[in-house]
């Protein structure tokens, strides 16, 4: 039972190659499953969340906060009635287009491609399923439904001014709509997106020991989470208690997005998906109040995590490596493997489509290769705290376009 406002199966936009429908699988299922099946969902494995993947096992990778960020928009999907599987294939996808060392790699990866039309990670997503996947006979990258991909292009709000180039060349063969909202299925994905980062930044900062718990609770928010746990449990042990604290933090964040995505929706009473595309606002959003205590934590985490000086030490040292490698394959695109020559052999001498095309290789890498593949290629140890282990199938895999 979905809303009408709901994105179905019978009402997709299709694909750019049309296909034969599944007879068990709707459309958006079949999305769904081509991106966990794609190689880069499953590098996603070893890319930097915050701390670079060999830091700590227990640690969030890119693709275990995609995992948790499809978790939580299927469960805000199906409060509202919307359509689960497309919430979920977004949500999974949206994070596809991050090069290795996070932000801190796409940051470096955009002053390098400054003077060829810059990155940015969601606009290399669509090029991604777009493009880069080629396993298919008919047709290069996944072939995934417009609205899908509607949904990775613009589940953060309408793309306007300057749109990506990366995004730009898609569009101009397959109109994204790029000047309207998305679809709310993708609206559910983006802020599933801040309410899983938000919780897990905060546990995984505590395991790093950036932090203390008696520190975060006294943050908005988690202040009555704890309060209300050792009214419960007083006496709880010290993980418990801060686990249990968290998953209360977690909660919060769902239900208002919940409460207040239904009021919105309430005052709009849309009939349909494109009256959702031409509202002209949002209408999955958090609360004013949650929204300005959520912006306190953030402030906490940017000083007290993602700018602690361990952690911009180990910035500096993985910004240095993406600063070489790329020209090192502009100047010898000998160096790509087999595969990439291929594509440089078509291009004619042409600086920007070869920047294009050491951009795309560069941001597939994973933390790990991207580390030993700089140690092979300039002949220096890595530093100190970037030793990963040894390349072995990491290399044959990361080398090749697909895998």
């Amino acid at each position: 039972m979905l809303a009408p406002y709901a994105s179905t199966p019978e009402g997709t936009r299709g694909r750019l190659f049309p296909e034969e429908e599944s007879a068990f699988r709707s459309c958006y299922q079949r999305d769904r499953d081509r991106i966990i099946h794609a190689s880069a969902f499953r590098r996603l494995k070893h890319k930097t969340q915050v701390f670079i993947e060999h830091e700590g096992d227990y640690f969030r990778t890119r693709l275990t906060h995609s995992i948790e960020v499809g978790q939580v928009a299927r469960t805000i999907a199906g409060a509202l009635k919307l359509n689960p599987e497309l919430t979920e294939a977004v949500a999974l996808a949206h994070d596809l287009g991050h090069p290795p060392f996070g932000h801190t790699g796409e940051d470096a990866l955009h002053d390098l491609m400054a003077p060829y039309g810059g990155f940015d990670h969601n606009a290399q997503a669509i090029r991604i399923v777009t493009n880069l996947e080629r396993t298919y006979a008919e047709w290069d990258g996944l072939n995934l439904t417009w609205d899908c991909l509607e949904g990775i292009a613009k589940h953060n709000g309408p793309v306007t001014g300057t749109v990506p180039i990366a995004l730009a060349e898609y569009n101009a063969i397959h109109d994204l709509e790029l000047h309207t909202h998305a679809s709310a299925e993708a609206q559910v994905a983006a802020l599933s997106d801040d309410i899983a980062y938000n919780n897990h930044d905060l546990h995984d900062g505590l395991r790093a020991e950036l932090f203390s718990t008696d520190e975060l609770s006294e943050l908005p928010i988690l202040k009555d989470c704890f309060a209300e746990v050792d009214g419960l449990y007083p006496g709880l042990n010290l993980y418990r208690r801060r686990h249990e604290a968290l998953r209360r933090f977690f909660g919060v964040l769902v239900g208002d997005v919940i409460d207040v995505t239904r009021a919105n929706l309430a005052d709009l009473n849309p009939a349909s998906v494109a009256d959702v595309r031409h509202a002209g606002r949002m209408m999955v959003q958090f609360s004013p109040h949650i929204w300005t205590d959520l912006k306190v934590i953030r402030e906490f985490l940017f000083h007290r995590m993602y700018r602690a000086p361990e952690v911009v030490e180990t910035r500096a040292k993985v910004t240095r490596i993406v600063q070489e490698l790329f020209p090192l394959f502009m100047q010898s695109p000998d160096l790509l493997p087999k595969q990439w020559r291929k594509d440089v052999d078509d291009i004619a001498g042409d600086e920007t489509a070869l920047a294009r095309i050491v951009c795309d290789y560069i941001s597939g890498m994973t933390d790990r290769f991207a580390i030993v593949e700089h140690a092979r290629l300039t002949g220096q140890d890595p530093e100190p705290g970037l030793r990963a282990s040894g390349p072995g199938h990491i290399r044959y895999e990361d080398r090749l376009r697909n895998g």
